[in-house]
C-alpha cells in the first residue's frame, strides 16, 4: 500500500534552515507529481510546494517562494523541501502527498522559535 514517511523537522531560530525529506513507496513514484504541505495550529491544511512528475516544473505558494526548493530523486524515491531563512509563521507539521493519491504520512513538526 502507499506509504509516505516524513522526516527532517526540528526546532530551529528564525533565519535558520532545514531540509525535510517524504520516503514514499507503494507506487510507481517517478510517475507522480508531489506536493508538500502544511498545517500550523488552529489553521487549515495548505500547499506549500509542488514539483511536476513529467517535467520537474516546480509551484510554490507566495509565502515561501524565493525561500523554499522542492525537489526529487527517482532512484531513491524520495522527495526532499529545503527550507531557508525560516520564519515563525512557518511552523506546523509537514506532509507529502502524491497527487491523485488519497494517503498521507505523519508528517514532520517544524517549529520555528527564537
Amino acid at each position: 500500500q502507499v506509504q509516505l514517511v516524513e522526516s527532517g523537522g526540528g526546532l530551529v531560530q528564525p533565519g535558520g534552515s532545514l531540509r525535510l525529506s517524504c520516503a514514499a513507496s507503494g507506487f510507481t513514484f517517478s510517475s507522480k507529481t508531489m506536493s508538500w504541505y502544511r498545517q500550523a495550529p488552529g489553521k487549515e491544511r495548505e500547499l506549500v510546494a509542488t514539483i511536476i512528475s513529467y517535467s520537474g516544473s516546480r509551484n510554490y505558494a507566495d509565502s515561501v517562494k524565493g525561500r523554499f526548493t522542492i525537489s526529487r530523486d527517482n532512484t531513491k524515491n524520495t522527495v526532499y523541501l529545503q527550507m531557508n531563512n525560516l520564519k515563525p509563521e512557518d511552523t506546523g507539521v509537514y506532509y507529502c502527498k502524491a497527487l491523485s493519491l488519497g494517503s498521507w504520512g505523519q508528517g514532520t513538526q517544524v517549529t520555528v522559535s527564537s
